[in-house]
């Protein structure tokens, strides 16, 4: 049993599995930290500052969605804690993960772009080889 778990989500479409293993493995008393990384843009010749700071809200705003529908996947006793962050993913989640000394992190073998089946999700994939910290792998089924 695990005292703290961190669960990324990009909002693809594992979220159930995550949520029953994470709930299973939780110890009494533990917490679950719900994290979604906000990617962000910077901007360029060909890109004004007006439309980079919109698209940059709507990727933080939908970040913020995907945290509340994986929490409301929990039920109410489960202690859930949402977070969003700015950054690149592999690397947030391994600071995040980090910074709130999480015992185990739960993450899908593959996200919104991966080949379900056949390949293992290149941010699954940094997370399991660059973290220190116990890491389990949902199948996507």
């Amino acid at each position: 049993m695990y005292r703290k778990i961190l669960l990324p989500t990009d909002g693809s479409g594992y979220a159930e599995d995550e949520v029953k293993r994470a709930t299973k493995l939780l110890s009494e008393g533990g917490e679950i930290i719900v994290l979604s990384v906000a990617g962000k843009l910077t901007s360029s010749a060909f890109q004004s500052r007006s439309n980079v700071k919109k698209v940059n809200r709507g990727l933080y705003q939908e970040a913020e969605e995907n945290v509340e529908h994986m929490k409301d996947l929990f039920d109410e006793s489960v202690n859930v804690r949402g977070m969003v962050v700015v950054g690149f993913p592999a690397e947030t989640i391994k600071k995040v993960a980090e910074e709130e000394k999480v015992d185990l992190i739960i993450i899908s073998a593959s996200g919104k772009s991966g080949l379900h089946r056949f390949v293992l999700g290149s941010v699954a994939e940094k997370v399991l080889k660059n973290s220190e910290i116990d890491v389990l792998l949902v199948p996507n089924k």
